[in-house]
């Protein structure tokens, strides 16, 4: 009777070793905190310190942009204030007095990370941009993001009310991946932004993935020296919609690819089982 059991065993452990051999292996990443997610289900594929608080710099700018899409009209007029063009760090260029629809302020809010576009539409939306923030936070935590706080629209730094966290940032991520209005927005490389009262503002993404990763369509960059160089990525193949935040990592493009690359690898081996 044993010696029957022994080829049974046998053929275990060597189906045993040859799905290790062909399990994708994951990549290491120089990020302080990383999430990698499936956008649908949510399923986190990857993950170091992800619910670790964290600086999000322009990465807050995804639910800036979901905020005011979900509460906001696209073709919206929206005229700039000064205050809005004061805002300091990165910028649209955006003159006090100009006009121009809120879908096209998105545009240069999300390519460019205009902090000038951001605190317009908070202007736009709600009035003031603390009753905006209101409206992120109100955002955040009907999403599940429990570990996350705003302070601003842009992510210029707060010490103590501006923070997030890689498994928060990737759902409130995936979410705004569902609009297809944001999606438009974050897969767009080049974009001229047309404004009412003088010429158009042409912009360029500042997410390099778009131009050299196969799938890759979204979603926003940021950096602040207290952040440090952070990234929320997303590609889509074969129906699977993934979503990398990289947050503190000096490494983000090539990091970010390189998850990816696992993400998609662990999708298809998942659904090679399945079958």
């Amino acid at each position: 009777m044993r010696r029957r059991l022994i080829p049974a065993v046998l053929i275990l452990v060597l189906a045993f070793h040859a799905a290790v051999l062909a399990a994708p292996r994951a990549p290491k990443v120089d990020a302080e905190a990383a999430v990698l997610m499936v956008a649908g289900t949510q399923r986190i594929l990857y993950a170091i310190n992800p619910d670790a608080i964290m600086y999000p710099a322009s990465t807050t700018k995804i639910i800036t942009a979901l905020t005011a899409l979900e509460k906001g009209k696209a073709d919206a007029v929206v005229t700039v204030s000064s205050n809005s063009v004061a805002c300091e760090g990165s910028s649209l260029e955006l003159q006090a007095g100009d006009r121009l629809r809120l879908r096209d302020l998105l545009y240069g809010m999300m390519l460019v990370s205009g902090n000038d576009a951001a605190e317009a539409v908070a202007e736009h939306i709600a009035g003031s941009v603390p009753a905006f923030v209101a409206l992120m936070n109100a955002k955040a935590n009907e999403l599940g993001a429990a570990n996350t706080h705003f302070s601003n629209p842009h992510g210029l730094p707060d010490p103590t009310n501006h923070y997030t966290t890689a498994n928060d940032l990737a759902r409130i991520t995936a979410r705004a991946m569902q609009n297809p209005e944001f999606r438009k927005i974050v897969a767009t490389g080049d974009y001229s932004v047309p404004l009412l009262n003088r010429p158009p503002l042409r912009i360029s993404n500042s997410n390099k993935l778009l131009k050299s990763y196969p799938g890759a369509n979204g979603v926003k960059t940021g950096y602040t020296e207290a952040a440090g160089d952070c990234l929320v990525a997303a590609a889509s193949r074969g129906g699977v919609q993934l979503v990398v935040v990289l947050l503190n990592d000096d490494e983000r493009w090539t990091d970010a690819a390189n998850l990816l690359d696992y993400g998609f690898a662990v999708a298809a081996t998942s659904t090679g089982a399945s079958r």
